[in-house]
């Protein structure tokens, strides 16, 4: 954790800024204990617009933090984009703040387990996450979705470490010719006592930060070449790296 020490209104800025990055890594869809609002919901409010990416909010039932919904399209084929996103150390690579990711278990490409940190601003204890990873997708379509579920019990917890427990999220990936249209909704009731109106007039800029770097580190020489891999009846089952 770095040590450097806060001042004023600046410094508590950057130390709740750290803290909602922290609580954007790699959350959960679609779990038995909460759901995330749909996509086209009326509800959903434009919160920022930045280049090519638009970011909006929601409230959300008996939570006191709103959801965010991200959408952008992205300058990077389909097959970059899960190259990155299978690669269980790229969180390092494009979240904000995650300093240590790795997968862990017997999990395949399409249901899998990882766990990362993310490195916060004294005073706020690192907090870190263990994620079980969904990916579904359709070779009509093209469509490709994940829902990252915390399962904070499958790892014994660190006293140096706070786990994030409830955190529901939703990537969705629809190419686009050589682009990909990415959708990106989270809703995360994080633990502590930060007030929520805080929190959520942070969210906005966190999705735009990762989702920016997201398409930059999908360019790079590393996650290019690979091809999506499918079963006999259209379903995504994996991907292969070039030349295989």
């Amino acid at each position: 954790m770095r040590k450097s020490i806060a001042h004023g209104i600046t410094g508590w800025a950057s130390v709740i800024s750290g803290l909602v990055c922290a609580l954007l890594v790699f959350a959960v869809a679609a779990s038995a204990r909460a759901e995330l609002p749909t996509e086209t919901d009326e509800q959903w409010t434009l919160r920022k617009e930045a280049d090519h990416i638009r970011v909006y909010t929601i409230e959300q039932p008996d939570s006191s933090f709103k959801a965010f919904k991200a959408v952008a399209v992205l300058d990077a084929p389909i097959e970059n984009l899960m190259a990155v996103m299978a690669n269980p150390g790229s969180c390092v690579e494009w979240v904000h703040n995650c300093s240590e990711s790795y997968a862990f278990g017997d999990g395949e490409f399409h249901d899998r387990f990882a766990y990362s940190v993310n490195d916060m601003p004294w005073p706020v204890t690192d907090r870190d996450y263990v994620l079980r990873i969904r990916t579904r997708g359709d070779r009509a379509s093209g469509e490709i979705v994940m829902d990252l579920n915390a399962m904070p019990d499958q790892r014994a917890e660190s006293s140096s470490r706070v786990r994030v427990d409830r955190s529901d999220t939703l990537y969705r990936f629809t190419p686009e010719g050589d682009k990909t249209r990415m959708v990106w909704v989270q809703h995360t009731d994080p633990n502590g006592s930060l007030p929520g109106w805080l929190v959520n007039s942070l969210l906005v800029d966190i999705p735009v930060r990762s989702m920016e770097e997201l398409e930059r580190v999908a360019n790079r020489d590393k996650y290019r070449g690979y091809q999506l891999v499918y079963d006999e009846d259209g379903q995504l089952i994996g991907i292969s790296p070039p030349g295989s």
